[in-house]
C-alpha cells in the first residue's frame, strides 16, 4: 500500500497539475516528488496522470483514486486532532466559505459573536463564489461553506439557516412595493458571472445573459458598486434584506411582488459541511448564532433556485 506521504503528493498534484507546483507546496524537491508519485504508480499497478498533457491530466484510474485519497487524508488528519484535544493543547481551526452577497453582511454581524462562542478556535473566512465553494468543500479545502441553497449531496451534511428576501434598489422610485413586470423597463445592473444573485436577477426578471454585454462588464461581487451606479446612471439592481444600507439607500429599496400574486421573491440560505466532520460541534455552534441573527417571521415567498 503507498504511503500517507504518497498520498499527499499525488493529491497536491493533481490540484496543481505541474511537478515544479506540487514540489514547492509539498516543500520537496521535484525529482523527489516525482520519483514517489512514480513509485506509488508502480505499487498500485496502474498510472494516475498522463504526462502527455500540460498541465498534467488525470487518468480513468487517477480520477476514481484521488477523491478516495482526500477522504483517506482527511479520517488520517482526525486522528492527530483527537490526540490534540486529549493533551489539551488543541486549537481549532474553521476554515469557512462564504458567497459575496452574504459575507458582506453576515461577517460583520457575526464575527465578534463566533469569536466570543467558540473557545480555542482559529477562524478563517474566506469569500468565493458558489461553485468555486463547492469545489473547495469538495476538495477539503474548506472545512463548511454558506451559500444559497438549494444543495442534495449524499456526502454532506446541509442545514437551512434563514429565509432572505431578494428586494430590488431602485433610486427615485416613490411607491415602497414594485412589480416584476415593471422591473423589465429599467436597466439592470448585474454582478459578474458565477454569483449566484445574478442568476436569481437573470431568472427573476427574465434578463438575456448577454444583455449587459457591450456597456458592462464587471468581474466582482460588490453591492455597494452596483449600488452607486444605479445612483449614477439610473436603473435597478437586486440587493439582499439583510444588505447593510444607510437611511438615504434605505429610501430606495423596494420590495418586489411578482406577476398576479402577493408573493415576494427570496433565497434560502444553507450550510454545508461534510458528513462525519470532527468539527461539526463548532460549525453547529456557527450556525446557531446565524439562526438566532437572522430569525423572522415567514413571509409569503417565492423561493428562486441559485442557479
Amino acid at each position: 500500500m503507498i504511503s500517507l506521504q504518497q498520498m499527499h503528493y499525488i493529491v497536491s498534484l493533481s490540484d496543481v497539475g505541474q511537478f515544479q507546483r506540487a514540489s514547492e507546496i509539498c516543500f520537496v524537491t521535484q525529482p523527489t516528488l516525482s520519483m514517489q508519485v512514480k513509485k506509488a504508480e508502480d505499487t498500485l499497478g496502474f498510472i494516475i496522470f498522463d504526462r502527455s498533457h500540460q498541465p498534467l491530466e488525470l487518468t480513468p484510474f487517477g480520477v476514481k483514486l484521488i477523491p478516495i485519497l482526500r477522504e483517506v487524508l482527511s479520517e488520517s488528519a482526525k486522528i492527530k486532532t483527537i490526540s490534540q484535544q486529549m493533551k489539551g493543547n488543541y486549537v481549532e481551526r474553521i476554515r469557512l466559505g462564504i458567497i459575496p452577497t452574504i459575507a458582506t453582511y453576515m461577517i460583520p454581524d457575526l464575527f465578534s459573536k463566533w469569536l466570543k462562542k467558540l473557545q480555542n478556535v482559529q477562524l478563517s473566512i474566506l469569500e468565493m463564489k458558489t461553485e468555486d465553494l463547492i469545489i473547495a468543500l469538495e476538495k477539503k479545502e474548506l472545512d463548511g461553506i454558506i451559500m444559497a441553497g438549494p444543495f442534495n449531496d449524499n456526502r454532506f451534511t446541509t442545514q437551512k439557516l434563514y429565509t432572505e428576501e431578494i428586494m430590488a434598489y431602485i433610486p427615485n422610485e416613490a411607491h415602497s412595493s414594485v412589480l416584476v413586470d415593471d422591473l423589465k423597463e429599467l436597466h439592470p445592473w448585474l454582478l459578474s458571472s458565477g454569483n449566484c444573485l445574478r442568476n436569481q436577477m437573470i431568472q427573476l426578471c427574465q434578463i438575456k445573459d448577454e444583455a449587459n454585454d457591450n456597456h458592462w462588464n464587471y468581474e466582482g461581487g460588490n453591492i455597494d458598486l452596483l449600488i452607486n451606479m444605479t445612483e449614477q446612471h439610473g436603473g435597478y439592481t437586486l440587493i439582499p434584506e439583510f444588505y447593510h444600507s444607510n437611511e438615504k439607500q434605505q429610501k430606495c429599496i423596494k420590495s418586489i411582488v411578482t406577476s398576479n400574486s402577493s408573493f415576494h421573491p427570496a433565497r434560502d440560505i444553507i450550510a454545508i459541511y461534510p458528513n462525519r466532520s470532527i468539527k461539526e460541534i463548532a460549525i453547529n455552534q456557527m450556525i446557531r448564532e446565524i439562526q438566532l441573527q437572522y430569525n423572522k417571521k415567514i413571509q409569503n415567498y417565492d423561493v428562486l433556485n441559485w442557479k
